[in-house]
């Protein structure tokens, strides 16, 4: 029977915090590890993914980045890339010393900004042995430019620029903005579609009440840095799942693809899934559970013997 337990670590200082579902705490088995994507928290569609993967006998270990959620950090609500990055590789280290896990058997899951990191993760960190990777972010250049459209993309550059003159000139003082809003028009957000607040505000309003609707500015300065496409070159032996929803606009089913057919590995494999957005995934309660089925059977089929 799955247990789920409180767990910590350390990465780079700080003491971060998950959840760690046991399938089986007789023996060693292997164990996949979750982390969200923009402002995410633990109990953001997470667990019902862990859960999937327990009842198959893979264990599974949600955590909160740094900055976000139960964790501690010295700049709420900031976003690194490269932070978050290091937080799932000092999560690895973590299962590598635990009782319960293969240290010789370990995968990542992503989904959306995360699903960017795993592709990352499978290029640079071999003890990394198979992925999932979910409606990823691949180039945040390009995502921001086409997402805020020409006016939009202006007022945020602006806002940056604003941000950046007040970091220098008052240390430790910064801008924040939304992660969404109903009217980008007369708000800027990082992500300016109205489908995305509604739905995470009902998640928060229903099961992730740490949830927080904004990020730093400099979040957006340093995702627009942000690229796949040196690394998924790089993936030559990690078997990979990239699943995609058909027609995301969010964070762009085309570059998704485009990332997945160059990736070298002869192990992959492309999900498309029909009449699906980028938000439904979270919001619609058959299209996450047919996702976790998905991520499930690649995790058995590349992680179990």
């Amino acid at each position: 029977m799955t247990k789920r337990i409180d767990v910590e670590f350390q990465s780079e200082g700080f003491t971060l915090r998950g959840w760690l579902f046991l399938a089986d705490e007789s023996k060693k088995s292997p164990t996949v590890v979750l982390a969200g994507g923009w402002c995410y928290v633990r109990e953001i569609v997470m667990p019902t993914y862990a859960q999937a993967f327990a009842d198959a006998g893979i264990n599974a270990l949600i955590f909160d980045y740094r900055n976000l959620g139960v964790s501690d950090g010295d700049n709420p609500q900031h976003l690194d890339p490269w932070q978050q990055i290091r937080d799932y590789q000092n999560a690895i280290s973590f299962l590598e010393r635990h009782d319960a896990v293969d240290p010789d058997r370990i995968g990542v899951w992503g989904i959306s900004y995360s699903g960017g990191h795993a592709l990352i993760l499978a290029a640079i960190d071999p003890r990394v042995k198979t992925i999932v990777s979910q409606i990823p972010v691949i180039d945040g250049f390009e995502n921001m430019r086409r997402a805020h459209g020409t006016m939009e993309y202006r007022a945020l550059w602006n806002l940056i620029l604003e941000d950046r003159k007040l970091r220098y000139e008052k240390p430790g003082e910064r801008l924040h903005l939304p992660h969404a809003t109903e009217d980008s028009a007369r708000e800027v957000s990082s992500w300016p579609f109205p489908e995305t607040v509604r739905t995470f505000m009902a998640i928060k309003n229903s099961t992730a009440p740490l949830y927080q609707n904004k990020s730093t500015v400099e979040s957006v300065d340093l995702l627009l840095n942000y690229d796949v496409g040196p690394f998924v070159k790089r993936i030559y032996n990690t078997p990979t799942l990239m699943i995609v929803a058909e027609g995301d606009d969010l964070t762009l089913w085309d570059l998704e693809i485009n990332a997945f057919n160059q990736v070298p590995c002869a192990n992959k494999r492309l999900e498309i899934l029909p009449h699906t957005s980028h938000m439904t995934l979270y919001s619609d309660e058959s299209k996450v559970k047919k996702a976790a089925a998905l991520a499930r059977d690649w995790f058995v089929e590349t992680l179990k013997p």
